[in-house]
């Protein structure tokens, strides 16, 4: 993407302070965007903003703890403020957390993190996103395996960590290909599309792994073929932003190409359950209510505009 023009372009990334969010920032300023960077750690933000300054990238720094959704509020806020609308916004934040417990929405702690409050970002910033802008999510192809459990999302017996961090994953792309569906009736040209970055040790995920798996997997960083934390941000840089992509919506990326996830991942009923069980626990109304159901979904990975 080293050639691509974004000066002009206003983007929003969540989970930039560190790892590839903080890679795919840096680079988006690079390109001439400029950059509204996200985190809950005020230093690690402003080192990010710095950074980004020094290459005369226009930034600003907006801390949010996700567990809050009135600090999500808030964040979606300060974007208003500080943006005249959105060209980009990149739902990165989240991770895989070694504990269970619930926040004080009554929401297990990771699918609240990693699907909750991008739901909830995003429905805020809906009417503030320019024509022609992409929405894309941070997934994982962790997702296979599991499917969709919405009794599990609000009680944390039994935890097992990578289980839920899988379940929040399906639940990525689940939102992201619904949301794709609901923005192609507004005939707005905005997209939405999930994608896998890859396994990245230096990405600060291993630290939630149990025992002697943190310090295993930061090891494989130096073997050759392991994904970088600069190859993680290109990933989600190539959908952001490549010409080739600028009208797919509702796809799931990986290696930067569109891949079909799991089945469960292309069920259309889970995608619109979860689609309106979110609302439900958010005591929000629906954002993009359907009036009328199309009774054609995109449930099987595809989508207008295939690469």
């Amino acid at each position: 993407m080293s050639d691509v023009d974004c000066t002009g372009l206003q983007a929003l990334v969540t989970g930039s302070t560190s790892g590839i969010g903080r890679a795919a920032a840096l680079a988006l300023g690079r390109l001439g965007a400029a950059v509204v960077v996200h985190g809950r750690d005020p230093q690690a933000g402003a080192e990010v903003v710095e950074e980004l300054s020094r290459t005369g990238a226009d930034a600003t720094f907006v801390q949010a703890d996700f567990a809050n959704l009135e600090a999500v509020q808030d964040l979606a806020s300060a974007v208003r403020e500080e943006t005249e609308g959105l060209d980009l916004l990149v739902n990165n934040a989240g991770g895989l957390f070694r504990n269970g417990g619930l926040t004080d929405a009554g929401v297990e702690y990771t699918f609240h993190i990693n699907h909750l409050s991008p739901y909830l970002l995003t429905a805020d910033l809906l009417d503030h996103l320019r024509e022609g802008a992409r929405i894309v999510t941070t997934a994982s192809d962790a997702h296979k395996g599991v499917s969709l459990d919405l009794d599990r999302i609000q009680g944390a017996d039994r935890y097992t960590g990578f289980k839920t961090y899988s379940h929040s994953k399906l639940a990525n792309i689940l939102f992201a290909t619904e949301l794709a569906r609901r923005l192609d009736t507004t005939d707005r040209g905005v997209t939405s599309n999930s994608v896998h970055p890859g396994a990245i040790p230096g990405s600060g995920f291993s630290r939630f792994l149990p025992g002697p798996l943190p310090g295993l997997f930061q090891r494989l960083e130096a073997l050759p073929g392991v994904t970088s934390v600069a190859d993680g941000a290109a990933e989600i840089l190539f959908v952001a932003l490549s010409p080739r992509v600028a009208e797919v919506s509702g796809r799931y990326f990986t290696n930067q190409q569109p891949r079909t996830p799991s089945e469960a991942a292309r069920d259309s009923e889970a995608s619109r359950r979860l689609w309106s069980e979110s609302a439900t626990l958010l005591g929000t109304e629906e954002p993009l209510v359907e009036r009328d159901r199309d009774p054609v979904a995109a449930g099987d990975g595809t989508a207008p505009g295939d690469v």
